[in-house]
Order: structure tokens, then sequence, then C-alpha cells
């Protein structure tokens, strides 16, 4: 059935008039927080230790306002005999908000889980210039970021999880394999011991 003419106008107005009705709530801010979505894009959070410098951000952010610095370590070989092996090691990583547009392309494109996004939004400055925040202060808002909701329980078991536990379970049946022959075999020879002394 078509819409009768005027139906799209007489919504509208039904929409106006319930808004009026209503009590005008005004939040009493900063005295009082916002409560904020919990998918907020505020600031960027640095979580240091899970960062390897690997650079993908930087290269995958549109504005160009990811700065990062580092420096090659050489560790010693964990084995005698094997060798030496160098990790690079973060000096800097800082993030301009002046430049940034929050798409979150740095977010989703991190590999180990390094970057988040907080909730956090009063970071004004009264001068653009220190708009950019070093990494002291991104791992300042990693304390802001809301865990990650529960899984929903009918989901299916992450492959990476699933793959662990396919592993461990295929090494201990090979444990218990190879204790159960153990024992047959120590049975064993018990047993030939014992027919050997009764034979004698």
């Amino acid at each position: 059935m078509a819409p009768f003419p005027g139906s799209g106008l007489a919504k509208g107005l039904a929409v106006t008039l319930r808004t009026m009705t209503k009590k005008t709530v005004t939040e009493q801010y900063p005295d009082v927080q916002p409560e904020l979505p919990p998918r907020t894009r505020g600031v960027i959070g640095l979580f240091e230790e899970n960062c390897t410098v690997c650079m993908l951000c930087a290269r995958e952010c549109p504005d160009w306002c990811i700065y990062i610095d580092s420096h090659k370590e050489t560790l010693p070989a964990a084995a005698p005999g094997g060798r030496e092996r160098s990790r690079n090691v973060l000096d800097r990583f800082a993030i301009d908000f002046s430049l940034c547009m929050y798409c979150g392309i740095c977010i989703e494109v991190c590999p180990f889980d390094a970057l988040f996004w907080s909730p956090e939004f009063e970071y004004a400055e009264t001068d653009i210039h220190e708009l950019t925040h070093e990494r002291d202060k991104l791992r300042e808002w990693m304390w802001t970021v809301p865990a990650p909701p529960a899984l929903d329980p009918s989901a299916e078991e992450p492959k990476e999880i699933a793959a662990a536990r396919k592993a461990a379970d295929k090494l201990a049946a090979t444990q218990a394999a190879a204790a159960q022959e153990a024992e047959a075999q120590g049975a064993e020879a018990q047993g030939t011991a014992a027919g050997t002394e009764g034979d004698a």
C-alpha cells in the first residue's frame, strides 16, 4: 500500500511534539563527566610491551601522524653453539593528534595488539605543537582502555586456541602412550627375570 500524501510530514511533526513535551536535561560538564558509549574513539593508547617496531601503523596512516624511532640490539645465543639474534627496541612512539583523523587504521593493522582506542577525550592544549603526544602519555591512556566485551558462549573457539589445544592433546597422548609402553616393557622385563629365577 502506497503511503498517503503528507505522511512523512505527519511523522516528523509527531517526533517534534514528543520531544517538546519531554523535560530538558542539561549535563553539568565538567563537574559531571558524560557517560560515553563503550566504543568511543577518544585517543589512542599504546601498550608498549606488545610493540615490535614493525612500522605497519606508521606506514598505513593516511595522515602520516605517527612517528616511530628505534634501534637494534643484539641478543646473546639462547643455547651454546647457537647464533646471536637481533631485535628492534622502541626509542620513540608519538602521535600528532592535530593531524590524526581518528580513522582507526593504525589500530586495525597492528598485528600484535599494541594500539587501542581509549574513551579519554580531555586532552586539549593551548599550543598546537603540544598535541604531539609521546609514548609516556600514550602509555597513561592505555590504562583508561575499557575491558573487551565477553565472548559469545555459542561462538566458535578461536583458531589459535583450537590449534594449541590440538597440539597439547597430541603431545599428552604421545606421552601417555610412551608411559604405557615403558610400563609394559618394565612388566615384561620383570616377568622375564622371574621366569629366569624359576628356571634356576
